[in-house]
């Protein structure tokens, strides 16, 4: 993981548990991605294919200022859409994604490689 970010961002529900832990140790802030229909103030929203559907991430408007380096963390790397979503998301407030973190990877499912191939090319860091 780099140590150049300002904000941790964590993923709905098992990222949040990692990321705000993360935020606490580093005394960096906390930022939440959720699923849609959760936050109470005006959101971006980016939809993404499931292996068996389709699910919708979002993140408030005013979460993240211009030009923070964000460290987004997940529980699990498996197919890559989450993850890229929920940069996607970052980068549509103008944030920018330094590096991305995950408890875990499902190697097959070409997760990584999805992720990298959206042009969101920073390091991934895998904890087990």
């Amino acid at each position: 993981m780099s140590s150049t970010y300002d904000v941790v961002a964590g993923v709905e529900a098992r990222g949040f548990i990692f990321a705000s832990a993360v935020a606490q140790l580093t005394g960096k802030g906390f930022v939440p991605i959720r699923k849609s229909g959760k936050l109470p103030y005006q959101s971006y929203s980016h939809s993404y294919a499931l292996e068996y559907g389709e699910a919708t991430l979002q993140i408030h408007t005013d979460a993240l200022k211009t030009g923070e380096r964000v460290l987004l963390i997940d529980d699990v790397l498996a197919t890559g859409g989450t993850l890229g979503a929920a940069a996607k998301l970052i980068e549509q407030c103008g944030a920018i994604v330094d590096s991305v973190a995950v408890l875990m990877e499902i190697d097959g499912l070409g997760g990584r490689e999805k992720f990298l191939a959206s042009g969101i090319k920073v390091p991934i860091t895998v904890l087990i």
